[in-house]
């Protein structure tokens, strides 16, 4: 089955229906990736299954050629579980936004994360609520104006990543629309790891909040706005004489200016490590903000803990060892029962 999957083409993900999203929506970008990369993973296209709530990333499952469900508001983790739960043998995929993913599904989020389900949940950031016309949402900065913020938002908002490594995720990654070959790798990791990968991805709203992350977007201003993550590599940033790097003290980062890469060392500039098993040092990492300090992207935190479905097995086998496979008629007829008449 793994050698008929790696003939397959991205064009073999790709539905017969009509794409719609607004001109100039990061989602195009983001849906022709993951169909680029499907093809590389050795999964047959009827082992793949997309879940998505509702908002404008929740129309993904019309547009991969795949089994997918479009559930209800928030809701996609819950179903997500129950699909792996029950056939873990399916590549699972959430999409989900900041408003889906966050607000009415902010606790069917957490129990998924913190349960270590074996799914991939792509959480699509463009800090708006879209597909309601431009409300704000848990990601909004504070102040921002849209139609249900008029003199400005005063909720602080949320920050994803925080929040996931917060519910005790294994793997926590940061990654942008338009940034092909990145967005490509980070899908790629997400979906080898075991267990829950949390994938942020930074994604433009032309109507209701354009430009958003232009400056991690752009090509030019990217060199000097965004700190790329390698593990094992210090954390350095910046173009050809202008280079700086983080130090973190205390737990608190600060930027350190660097004559060059040779630099970072001797100045204390902190090392990408991503399998602390503290989330600790992700934390710090996620609290990097603009304009104050360079948008990390990457990989923040890949650890291995059992997944939710191993051990669900393994517990469903012991009870089968101790008590045989079972009778479910005798089980709905065992105990005390009713008979009702009209």
């Amino acid at each position: 089955m793994a050698a008929a999957a790696s003939k397959l083409t991205s064009k073999d993900f790709q539905s017969d229906q009509d794409v719609r999203w607004c001109p100039g929506c990061g989602d195009y970008s983001i849906l022709a990736n993951l169909q680029r990369v499907m093809p590389e993973l050795g999964v047959p296209r009827e082992n793949f299954v997309f879940v998505s709530g509702i908002g404008c990333s929740s129309r993904f499952p019309y547009y991969m050629n795949t089994y997918g469900m479009h559930t209800i508001h928030g809701r996609a983790p819950a179903f997500a579980t129950g699909i792996k739960a029950t056939r873990p043998d399916l590549s699972v995929w959430v999409v989900t936004g900041d408003g889906d993913g966050l607000s009415i599904g902010g606790n069917h989020l957490l129990h998924t994360i913190r349960r270590n389900v074996n799914v991939q949940i792509l959480l699509f950031n463009n800090r708006v609520y879209g597909l309601t016309k431009g409300q704000y949402s848990p990601t909004s900065r504070l102040g921002m104006k849209t139609k249900s913020t008029p003199d400005g938002a005063i909720d602080h908002p949320i920050d994803p990543l925080a929040f996931a490594l917060g519910a005790g995720a294994t793997f926590v990654a940061r990654t942008i629309d338009v940034h092909t070959q990145h967005l490509q790798e980070v899908l790629r990791r997400a979906h080898a790891h075991r267990g829950t990968s949390f994938v942020e991805i930074l994604q433009n709203c032309p109507v209701y909040n354009d430009n958003e992350w232009l400056e991690v977007e752009d090509r030019k201003q990217r060199v000097g706005a965004a700190l790329v993550l390698e593990d094992d590599e210090p954390l350095v940033w910046g173009s050809e004489g202008s280079r700086a790097g983080i130090r973190i003290h205390d737990g608190v980062p600060s930027v350190i200016e660097l004559a060059d890469d040779h630099d970072a060392v001797a100045k204390g500039v902190a090392i990408h490590h991503e399998r602390h098993e503290t989330p600790a040092y992700a934390f710090a990492l996620a609290s990097l903000q603009r304009p104050a300090f360079p948008l990390p992207i990457g990989v923040f935190r890949a650890v291995d803990k059992p997944s939710y479905g191993e051990l669900l097995e393994d517990q469903v086998a012991t009870a089968r060892s101790r008590r045989g496979e079972g009778d479910l008629a005798a089980l709905l007829n065992s105990g005390d029962t009713w008979e009702v008449t009209p």
